[in-house]
Order: C-alpha cells, then structure tokens, then sequence
C-alpha cells in the first residue's frame, strides 16, 4: 500500500515518447506555417512561438517529474481561489480582444489567464472528484461539484470569453462522466436545455439571433458578421491538395487572427490538404496515448484528468477546424499546438507534463487502480 519516490533517471525512461514528439510535431508545423507568412506575422511573431515552445518543452519535462496526486492533494483548493481571483482581476482590469476582456498586458507582453486556469481546473477537478467518487450520484455531493464547475466558468464568463467558457463546460461534463455520473442527470440536463431553448430564443434580441443563425450559416451575411468565416474557408480551398507553396497564397494575408485562430486555414492555404491530414493524424494520436495512459492509471484522480485533457484537445481542436471552414460559428478559440500565442502553447505543454506525470507514476503503487472504476 505504501507509495516509493521514483529517481530521476527512471521518471525520465518512463516519459511517453510517442507523446512528447507528437506534441512537438505539431509545434514545429505550426512555426512552419508562421515562418511561411512571415511578411504578414513579422519576425515578433515568429520569435515568440519558437521560445513558448522552448520553454513548453521545459515546463513539460519539469512538471513530469512532479507526483501530481500529491500536488493536487495540497493545492487544489489553492487553485480554485487562485483562479476565480485572477480571472475576476482579469475582468476588472483586462484589456479587451475583440468583444473581451480576457487579456492582461504587461507592455508588448499579453497573457490570457483562462489558459493557465484549463490547467489548474482540471488538476483541482480531477481532485474533487475523486474525494466523492463512491457517491458521486448523491445529490450532496453533485451540488458540490456542480458549484466548483459553475464557480470557474461564471469566473471566465465575466472576462466576456464565452469560448473559453465552453470548453471548460465540455471538460467538466467528460469528467464527470468518467466519474460515474448517473446518465439520468445528463438527461435531465439535456432535456431542461431543449425546453428552455424557445423561452430563451423568444427573450434574445433580434442581432443576438441572427449572430446565432450567421455562425452556423455565414452565407446569411456574407459581407459583415459572416465575412471572417467565409474568408477562411476560400483560404482553405485556395489550398487545394498539395497547397501555393512555402511563399504561396493571398487569401490568409486579408484574414484577420490567421496566425491565432485560422492558422488552420493559413496552414492549408500554404501546404494543402496534405498538411491538414497530417495535424489530424498527429491530433488523433495524442488523443489515443492520453487514452491509453487514462486506462493504465493506477489511480482514479489521474484517469479523471487524463479525461479533461482529452476533452480539452478534442474540444477545441472540433470547433477551431469547425469554424475555419465555416461550419461552426467563430468564437475565438485556438488549436491545440498550432495556433500562435505564448499563453496557449504554454499551458498545452504544462498540460501535457500533467500527463506525462500520471503516465510515469502508472507504477508508483504496489495494487491495481481503485476499484470504484
């Protein structure tokens, strides 16, 4: 029963290999594809990706060879306050990003606090629960639960980032599935949405629909609020199979965030469909050795948050594609890895230390993983 420190030498033989250089594939892509654009992104731009993934990978490295369980034993009740408090000062005196204020500037230098808080919710998260695991369908229990996630995403909402919002509500439903929550009280979720929907539609003012109804269907307003989405995917059709070419293409250079939030469409306006297909491959393996290290968990609490990491790639990587070819309404959210900006790239990779810690204390225990799974 007792648990035994691992030597640095052995922690740094059982980092996941396929991992790590599926992370920094999609890294290096990304640089490629800003170094490409480098009249439009300037040389800043290309500067900082490469030093956010430099110190990533150090992040990375650094954050495995820490024993998550006892990290989020100590600090996450810590890191619930300290997220509600840096998002709520974010609120209060963040400068504004198109329609939020998710942002804290420091001169040149931006950083976007919901970034760092995907982190710190899913270890405080994933702590939660596993302390009410046995009984997580009691209603005491899933109150407590549901006003830690409420607690975090109202935080995020008053910064205006409904996008950031949407993916820690996709992460904590995952979780909590993971977890055993009773499938009646998805339902019951899902059955109050559908019947609150016309009460809350009939309530919405007329530009609040048709920003709803241009997100889905851009050709709505092809000119104005359907513009951007459009735009980006001409870029990806310009792109063809093979794509313009290192030096090619016009179209990402009139698209506004081509480095941010459409380096998807830049990327195969630049290098083609081919390109596209090999972020998805590099996407979908990270996806299946975050799945594979969920199910060698020893314990339940690193299973949980593999979990929320999953959610989170799946998530964002789903409506950042999905809004770059315009099939889904443009809510500001980056691709995992690929999309330029320090706080991002940061996070991702303290993330995946995250992982890379659950995957190397798998066989800190002497008996099987907690039988509540």
């Amino acid at each position: 029963m007792r648990a035994f420190r691992i030597p640095l030498k052995v922690r740094i033989m059982r980092l996941d290999p396929v991992l790590s250089l599926a992370v920094i594939s999609i890294s290096l892509l990304s640089i490629l594809t800003i170094t490409s654009g480098f009249d439009v992104f300037g040389t800043s731009k290309l500067v900082i990706q490469i030093l956010a993934v430099v110190m990533g990978c150090g992040f990375m490295f650094l954050f495995s060879f820490y024993d998550y369980e006892e990290a989020a034993k100590k600090f996450w009740v810590p890191l619930i306050i300290f997220s509600f408090f840096l998002l709520l000062f974010t609120s209060l005196f963040g400068s504004s990003e198109g329609t939020n204020s998710a942002w804290i500037r420091f001169g040149p230098i931006g950083i976007q606090p919901s970034e760092f808080v995907k982190l710190a919710f899913i270890i405080s998260f994933g702590r939660h629960l596993d302390m009410v695991k046995e009984n997580i369908n009691h209603i005491k229990n899933l109150a407590g639960l549901i006003l830690h996630v409420g607690f975090i995403i109202g935080s995020v909402l008053l910064t205006g980032d409904l996008g950031s919002a949407l993916v820690f509500l996709v992460i904590a439903a995952v979780m909590l599935f993971c977890a055993g929550l009773s499938l009646w009280y998805f339902a019951g979720a899902a059955l109050t949405g559908v019947i609150a929907f016309p009460f809350i539609w009939s309530r919405l003012a007329e530009y609040q629909k048709q920003r709803i109804l241009i997100g889905f269907n851009p050709e709505l307003d092809p000119y104005d609020k359907g513009h951007q989405a459009l735009l980006s995917r001409e870029a990806v059709a310009s792109g063809g199979f093979f794509g313009n070419g290192f030096n090619g293409g016009s179209v990402y250079k009139s698209l506004y965030a081509s480095s941010t939030d459409f380096i998807f469409s830049t990327m195969l306006e630049k290098f083609g469909f081919i390109a596209g297909l090999l972020l998805f491959v590099l996407l979908t393996v990270i996806v299946v050795r975050l799945i594979k290290i969920a199910l060698n968990s020893k314990r339940s609490m690193g299973a949980y948050m593999c979990a929320g990491v999953i959610a989170l790639i799946v998530a964002q990587s789903a409506e950042n594609i999905g809004m770059c070819l315009a099939m889904l309404p443009v809510v500001g959210i980056t691709l995992p890895f690929m999309s330029y900006g320090g706080s991002s790239v940061l996070s991702l990779y303290m993330i995946m230390g995250l992982v890379q810690s659950i995957h190397t204390n798998s066989n800190k225990y002497n008996f099987d993983r907690d039988s509540s799974l």
